[in-house]
């Protein structure tokens, strides 16, 4: 299976921004639910955000909430995260997936990528 290729991450101060890019194989993209996972240093890796094929539907983790917002663009295979009014707990490599919806729970269903860096 083809890895997603993540871009877009930095150094950057508390209350910044950064886009987050997501490019993966048509295969991958299609029809499927993208998300965005992070992990920060010394902790597993967490569920950030989702969005369903044709964009009507997205989900987020509360602590993201009003400050992230997730989108795509299906004639580039991409899914994007902009993240705004950044937080130092923000901090953690961020990866694309993916995303199956299991009751409450967020799970990553494919390869992961090298993921992108996102440090305050």
């Amino acid at each position: 299976q083809v890895q997603p290729v993540e871009s877009g991450g930095g150094l950057v101060q508390a209350g910044g921004s950064l886009r987050l890019s997501c490019a993966a194989s048509r295969r991958t993209f299609s029809s499927s639910r993208m998300g965005w996972f992070r992990q920060a240093p010394g902790k597993e890796r967490e569920f950030v955000a989702a969005i369903n094929w044709s964009g009507g539907n997205t989900y987020y983790v509360d602590s993201v909430k009003g400050r992230f917002t997730i989108s795509r663009d299906n004639a580039k295979n991409t899914v994007y995260l902009q993240m705004n009014n950044l937080k130092p707990e923000d901090t953690a490599v961020y990866y694309c997936n993916v995303v199956l919806i299991l009751g409450s729970d967020y799970k990553a269903f494919g390869s992961w990528g090298q993921g992108t860096q996102v440090l305050l």
